[in-house]
């Protein structure tokens, strides 16, 4: 036998030792173990191969149990104790099943002698070769070409897409992403083709058949597998959009109800234009949350224990992440809730004073008039005094409150007087309700007292223009009369009072008003 006979005949006997293999022999019998019987059986079938390269396969039943023949000679026997009784085996199916299995083996034995099958067959791998390599250059070709036109297509869709002018997302990341997904679904076409092709070939040949269909079992047992879960979520997930169905139906009955309650159709105690927003999304969450809970048993995969361990670390991870974005939006309720203030309102909260611009689920936003608007944290807002100057009088506006501290040797009386003329002066202070004047300290030193005066302006940039010009009104007025006014850090009365005559009103560079 030369050489490539002899590489054949290995190849036959790793196949019909894998057959063989599917029969499991438990022995011993005779004092023979289990390994040395299946050892025995594959040297018998190799040397009834090497003498008859067509033997025939058949069974017979014997006393000991039914042994499988080959070339008329006994290959191996099956024997009770080779058996499972308990799952309806006998000796007779069982060695009938392993004789199926052999004579396929010594069929695959007597193609390898075959040189004519073998390079029918190595053609055919040649084709599917070719085919396979054509494939991967179409994929490729496709890549580059159609993989920048749908990146392009799909950028070119995220530029139009806007809020109220603004763009909700980045063209170059649209593009970016969209490529990138492309390019995935190309590889994964490549791989499916790279399986489909490496399977093909290898069950051209006998000596490599058996990976072949153990590639092709393993994927179409994945396919099946997934098929499968596919048909048997089907009902849950059914289950799942009647569920989200109704919750959305009853968000849209109730929403009926908030929009007749926002236009004032109906009224309530506890809801008016300010709470009702949040009374509706509070409502929705509500809804959303339950809605949530009810189809969580049937969504797929929630029975199992890496879906159930995944829920498990999403939750830890938010309660801990957002313990303090859940403070802030517990906060912005309290504050929207008690009606602490509203937007349009002139309000100080901390050390910081301005319009309301905005009452939002975790900060208010603050216009000062000074070219900047200020975040506060609601935590912050609920935790400090909160100063709301709009609901002294009814109608728009705000209270104008400013004080100034004047030693004891100065008349109140005339400090009541002078700050009444400074607002008078200013021109959006109204006349209605009059200005007042309160001494709201008498310290070691000085005394306090608070100008509180009505503006009617609700505009923050105006609000700070009139604020300047008041206390500029009270310098003014002051001055013109001799008084100083003090610091907090007065000691005692100076030489001289520290005031500014009014011919000195206006030193370079200021300039007099034109009359």
């Amino acid at each position: 036998m030369n050489m490539f006979h002899c590489l054949l005949a290995l190849f036959s006997i790793a196949l019909t030792s894998l057959a063989f293999a599917q029969q499991i022999v438990r022995g011993p019998i005779a004092g023979y173990s289990a390994r040395e019987r299946a050892t025995s059986t594959l040297r018998r079938i190799d040397e009834i191969l090497e003498s008859d390269e067509s033997p025939t396969v058949s069974i017979e039943d014997v006393e000991d149990g039914t042994q499988v023949l080959l070339g008329g000679k006994r290959a191996f026997l099956v024997t009770r104790i080779d058996i499972d009784p308990l799952i309806g085996e006998t000796t007779h199916n069982v060695a009938r099943e392993a004789a199926m299995r052999l004579e396929r083996a010594v069929a695959e034995y007597r193609e390898q002698h075959t040189p004519r099958y073998l390079l029918i067959k190595s053609g055919l791998a040649a084709i599917a070769t070719a085919i396979y390599t054509a494939l991967l250059w179409m994929l490729f070709v496709i890549n580059r070409w159609a993989g920048r036109r749908v990146a392009a297509a799909a950028a070119g869709r995220a530029e139009r897409v806007h809020v109220h002018g603004v763009s909700l997302l980045d063209p170059n990341q649209i593009r970016w992403v969209a490529r990138r997904l492309f390019a995935a679904l190309i590889w994964a076409a490549g791989l499916l083709a790279t399986y489909a092709w490496l399977t093909f070939s290898l069950k051209q040949f006998p000596y490599t058949r058996p990976w072949g269909e153990h590639m092709e079992g393993n994927l179409l047992a994945i396919l099946g597998d997934v098929a499968l879960a596919i048909v048997g979520s089907i009902p849950g997930l059914l289950v799942v959009v009647v569920i989200l169905l109704i919750g959305r139906l009853i968000i849209r009955f109730a929403s009926l109800f908030f929009d007749r309650v926002e236009r004032g159709a109906i009224t309530m105690g506890g809801l008016d234009a300010d709470t009702i927003v949040p009374t509706r999304r509070i409502f929705q969450l509500i809804v959303w949350a339950f809605a949530l809970a009810l189809a969580y048993p049937y969504l797929p995969g929630s029975d199992t224990e890496a879906f159930k361990g995944v829920s498990v670390l999403v939750g830890v991870m938010i309660s801990i992440g957002a313990s303090s974005l859940v403070g802030q939006a517990v906060s912005g309720l309290i504050l929207t809730y008690t009606r602490a203030f509203r937007s349009g309102e002139y309000v100080r909260i901390g050390d910081t004073e301005g319009t309301v611009v905005g009452v939002g689920t975790f900060a208010t936003r603050l216009r000062t008039g000074l070219g900047e608007e200020v975040l506060v944290p609601n935590s912050l807002a609920l935790q400090n005094s909160t100063k709301n100057y709009s609901r002294a009088v009814p109608g728009t506006g705000f209270v104008v409150n400013t004080a100034v501290t004047i030693g004891y040797s100065t008349p109140w009386r005339q400090v009541h007087a002078m700050l009444e003329e400074a607002a008078r002066r200013t021109a959006d202070i109204a006349k209605d309700p009059s200005p007042s004047v309160r001494q709201t300290a008498l310290s070691d030193f000085y005394v306090e007292y608070r100008l509180v005066a009505y503006s009617p302006i609700d505009h923050p940039v105006l609000r700070i223009d009139m604020l300047s010009a008041l206390h500029s009104n009270i310098q003014d007025v002051f001055n013109e009369h001799g008084v100083q006014i003090m610091s907090p850090h007065y000691m005692t009365d100076p030489a001289e009072a520290q005031v500014v005559p009014k011919a000195r009103w206006y030193t370079p560079p200021a300039k007099p008003p034109a009359s």
